[in-house]
Formats: structure tokens, sequence, C-alpha cells
């Protein structure tokens, strides 16, 4: 069975059809670098991530457009924008009203400096939003190639696959231009707007009609100015405003863009042979995107604007032939919250010993469109799991058997990543098959390779081990204060006191520390 996967457009799970499946084309929405990215955010990555892999495995079939069955080899071009201008703090409405979100930034770094708290963006100038979007984009960066984001990676030898949304103004002025050019929007006093009645299908990514839809008021846009908007869901593509700390001239005053258009311009510009320059001269359905991925909160506004201004500036009736998007995730069975204390950055779990390939894995091991419940429990079951897989594969590799290849198997898990990536399908099938071998072949590890290149995880850099005179400390930072209780519970072992040892390892694993002694009197300490 070739891939069926849900799309938000159509709302139902139907066969992946790209124009060319040997070729597939693929944007997705990408972070607002004006803070770390969450693990909410990098669920969303990492399950387009998966996607993009499992597309690219040679255990991948998809329909082509005349029916067939395409097995590969394949190609995906994965383009993910960065957005350092034009995102609102309150986006859930189309004009996304409040403050430019880099500007936030700023504010923020200047409270923190004059706080004290500034930290590792003490040498940042907060007004320079440039400075600050280049400090999280290098952070953002970082944590996604950490985590096996195969478009951060690529994006080292080829960074227009990550263009940002500062380097794309003059495209963006380009397209409004084309769209005003062909009616769909207008300049109403300092900001221009696109014109949704013209546009009949808007409403239909999310499901909203027109006259569920009401405009956002106060913030970037007065009241005065809403009253000129031609339906209250127009939606800003330029604001002149020469006070904001971004700006660019245009035909329509000193300003910045809206949040919308940036996609539809790095998206057609890097994907569409041609670029933007093909783009704004001719129309056709073959000015398409193959896919298009974003987390939930995406589709209103961001995403359905976007599909409006695009289709309206390539005259196709689709931007996108796929829509993918990934649930929101929690926290401890809650919303991330940093009042809640439960919101966490990915490299706040580095910083606590979690290895980014457990990380991955439990980011990635619940089915995109189901929502998530991120536990420290389950991250701790995760990296066991991880340790089972990677035992295995050493095992394999290691044997002097070749062996027969998993057929049953990997078409186990081909049957389950094929149905709408049914991931906890698939490493079932996995952990059935690794339970029920006895002694790995080199068979069983080129297997484990095969599925690894889907799932991403044992390719990570494993944690490092650090030795101090008493202890290995795999993947955490060794302190005098765990140095103290080993070295207290070696003494309290020599004399027989086995009740405060055991106290001592009781201590430890409150304190979240698997201890193990081993060989040569030291003591291995992990995350528990």
């Amino acid at each position: 069975m070739p891939l069926i996967l849900h799309n938000t457009l159509t709302r139902k799970a139907e066969p992946f059809i790209p124009a060319d499946p040997a070729k597939v084309s693929f944007y997705t929405c990408g972070p607002t670098v004006y803070d770390d990215a969450h693990i909410g955010n990098f669920r969303s990555f990492l399950a387009a991530d998966l996607l993009r892999r499992w597309l690219e495995s040679p255990l991948c079939e998809l329909t082509a457009p005349d029916g067939s069955i395409h097995k590969g080899p394949r190609r995906v071009t994965h383009v993910m924008n960065i957005t350092d201008v034009g995102h609102m703090t309150d986006d859930d409405q189309a004009d996304g009203s409040g403050e430019d979100k880099m500007e936030a930034a700023a504010r923020r770094l200047a409270e923190a400096k004059k706080a004290g708290t500034a930290h590792e963006l003490e040498a940042i100038d907060p007004n320079d939003p440039y400075a600050i979007a280049d400090f999280y984009a290098g952070r953002f960066l970082e944590d996604a190639r950490k985590l096996g984001l195969k478009v951060a990676l690529e994006a080292e030898k080829d960074p227009s696959l990550m263009p940002r949304a500062t380097a794309n103004v003059q495209g963006m002025i380009a397209m409004i231009a084309r769209l005003i050019e062909k009616g769909f929007a207008y300049q109403a006093g300092d900001a221009v707007y696109f014109n949704v009645q013209k546009f009949a299908p808007y409403g239909q990514l999310s499901g909203n009609s027109l006259d569920e839809l009401r405009g956002g008021a106060g913030g970037r846009i007065s009241d005065e100015h809403q009253q000129h908007k031609k339906h209250p869901a127009d939606f800003l593509l330029w604001k002149a405003d020469d006070s904001h700390t971004m700006k660019w001239p245009s035909p329509w005053g000193i300003g910045y863009p809206g949040w919308h258009i940036e996609c539809s311009v790095m998206s057609l510009d890097r994907l569409i042979p041609g670029g933007l320059a093909r783009v704004l001269k001719q129309t056709g359905d073959d000015l398409t995107i193959d896919l298009h991925s974003g987390g939930e909160d995406n589709i209103f506004p961001h995403h359905e604007c976007e599909r409006a201004q695009s289709c309206a500036c390539t005259g196709s009736d689709r931007f996108a032939r796929h829509w993918f998007h990934g649930r929101f995730l929690q926290v401890e069975g809650e919303k991330m919250s940093k009042s809640k204390g439960n919101f966490f950055t990915a490299r706040d779990l580095f910083a606590k010993g979690h290895e980014s390939a457990a990380v991955r894995l439990e980011l990635i091991k619940t089915h995109y469109r189901a929502n998530a419940n991120f536990t420290e429990q389950g991250l701790k079951d995760t990296s066991r799991m991880v340790d089972r897989w990677r035992k295995v594969a050493s095992a394999g590799a290691a044997s002097a058997q070749q062996g027969d290849p998993p057929s049953a198997f990997l078409d186990d898990f081909a049957a389950a990543m094929h149905d709408d990536l049914n991931i906890a399908g698939a490493i079932g099938a996995l952990n059935t098959w690794i339970n029920s071998i006895d002694s790995p072949t080199k068979a069983d590890a080129e297997a484990i390779a095969t599925i690894d290149a889907v799932l991403g995880v044992l390719s990570l850099q494993q944690a490092t081990a650090t030795q101090t005179d008493i202890g290995i400390f795999l993947g955490i930072d060794p302190s005098p204060e765990v140095e103290v209780l080993l070295t207290e519970r070696r003494e309290a072992k020599k004399a027989k006191d086995f009740a405060r040892a055991d106290a001592i390892r009781d201590q430890l694993a409150s304190q979240g520390l698997a201890i193990k002694d081993i060989a040569g009197g030291k003591v291995e300490v992990s995350r528990a």
C-alpha cells in the first residue's frame, strides 16, 4: 500500500501524489528567532523531518499522478524558513496585533540587561534586532542539528534551504505589487491589505467562512484603519511605519511586511523552478509545491492567508498539493507554561543530561495528529529503548554471521508508516522484532540502519562520558556535591555501613541520578 497521508485541506487521509514522485518539494514553516525554540516547536519540526525521511526511504512507495506506484529512488527538497521580521505577538488574528516579536525580544533583552540577568546575551546590543536574530537563529540551528533535523544539517552547505525573511523583503514587495495589479490587494491609509472577498476559497483550509471571520483590532492596525478595510477579515501585506526598528522603502511607504507574505515568497522562490521571477510572470498549476507543513496553530491565520495570496499570485487553484499539520504537545498532562514550571526548551533537556537521541524519539513517537504528552519518566523509558536498539545494532555489526534480511519485519514497519505515519505501530513492530533476536547478524544491523535512516535516532551523537577519580559520568557534568556523596558511600561500604550506603543511593535517585558500581572501584553515574 503506498503512502496515505491526512490532508488538512480535504480533512481526510488520502494518497500523497506529488507532481513528480522522484522529486518532492516540501516547505515547512520554521521558527521565529526571538527566543529559544521549545520542545513543542521541535515536535512540529521533527514530525516534518520524520515525513521527509520516510519519503526518502527505499521502503516508501508513493502514488504517481498516472496512478502507478513509485518505489524510488526519491529526492526531497525540503525548505524551512527563519522568521526575523513581521511576526506579531498576538498572531491568532490575520492582522497579527501586538508588537513585532523581534521588537519584543529587544525589549526583553534591554530589561534583562538592566536587571543583570542577560547572561549569554550580554554582548548583544538590544537596539540591534539583526544581532538578536543571529544569536537565536544560531542557537536554533545548534539544537536542530543536535536533534538530527535534516534540513538544518543540509543548510550548512546550502543556506538557501533555510532562508530568512529579512533577506527576501524585495521579493515580498514584488509579490504585493503583483497582487495589487491583479486586483487582489489594495492600499488603505498606511497599510496594504489582501482582499479576501476576491479569493472565493478563503477559509477552506481552516474551515472558516467569511461571515465567521472578523479582523483583529488594536496593536498594529488602529480602529480608524480597520474602517478602511473592504472586509473585516482582510489581512495585512505591508505596514508603513517609519518608527519600526526593521524597515524598508516600498511604493506604499517605509515600513515592513506582514508575517504571511514571507512564506509565500520564500517557498515559491526556492521550490518552483525559475524562482519568484517566473512566478510573477506566469500562471498555472505547475507553480505549485507538493507538500506544506506546520503546527496546528499555523492553520489559521497563517496558512489560510498564505494559501490565498499564493494562489492569487500564481493563478493556481492550490498552493500546495498536500497540507500536513501536527498537534500540540503537552507536558505532564498540561499545556506548557513558564508559570507552571513545565516549559522546556531542547537545550534545557540537554543541560539536564538527556541525550539528543532520547529527546528526538520522545518527540516523534506519538502520532503527529494526536496531542502528545511529554513526561520526564517517558523520556527515561525512551532512553532505555534507544540503548536496547543501540546494543542490538552494535552486536549485529560485529557479528561474523551475515544472516538473512528480516523481510517480514521490514514489511510490517513499512505498512505502519504508509498508514498516515503510524509511528506507534512502526516502533511496535521494531521492538517486537528486536526482542525476538537472540544473536544479531549483519543483516539485522543493516535492517536497523535502514529503519534508523527514517527514525533518525541512532545516528545522533551519543552523550560523552566524563571520568573523575571516583565516577564515570554519562552525559552529565560532574558536580562536587555528587562526588562528595560517592566518596562517602564508598567509605560507608568499606565500613560495612550498608544502610548509609543505601541511603546515599536513594538520595541520588531522588535527584534523578542512577549509580552502578563498575570494575576498578568506580561508580557509573547516569540519569535515572
